[in-house]
């Protein structure tokens, strides 16, 4: 069987709404009521998404303890506010807190 036919059908998706998406950047108002409705939702989705990680964790992060998730988590948000929103030393710091509590 060959993957040629889907291949190019999902480049040809993905490579049509970034098209899109360049053609109508010009156009489209960032302050408008409807990209700050799509902005929300998204952020929410992302919200949604790290609690359950957190929370109701699957795979090898279901045998982590709930306390050590938690610690992890607010010590990257901790890491990233005081470093001026840096994302990797949030990262980071959260992976570090993470393995130190998994080696004790």
């Amino acid at each position: 069987m060959t993957v040629w036919p889907y291949l190019l059908v999902g480049v040809l998706a993905t490579y049509l709404w970034r098209g899109l998406g360049v053609l109508l950047s010009g156009r489209i108002n960032a302050d408008s009521a409807l990209l700050r409705w799509f902005t929300a939702v998204a952020y929410a989705m992302l919200a949604g998404l790290i609690a359950r990680l957190i929370i109701l964790p699957a795979g090898p992060l279901a045998h982590v303890a709930l306390w050590e998730r938690g610690l992890a988590a607010v010590t990257a948000l901790a890491v990233y506010l005081l470093t001026r929103r840096n994302i990797i030393f949030g990262v980071a710091a959260g992976t570090a807190t993470l393995i130190l509590c998994l080696q004790f």
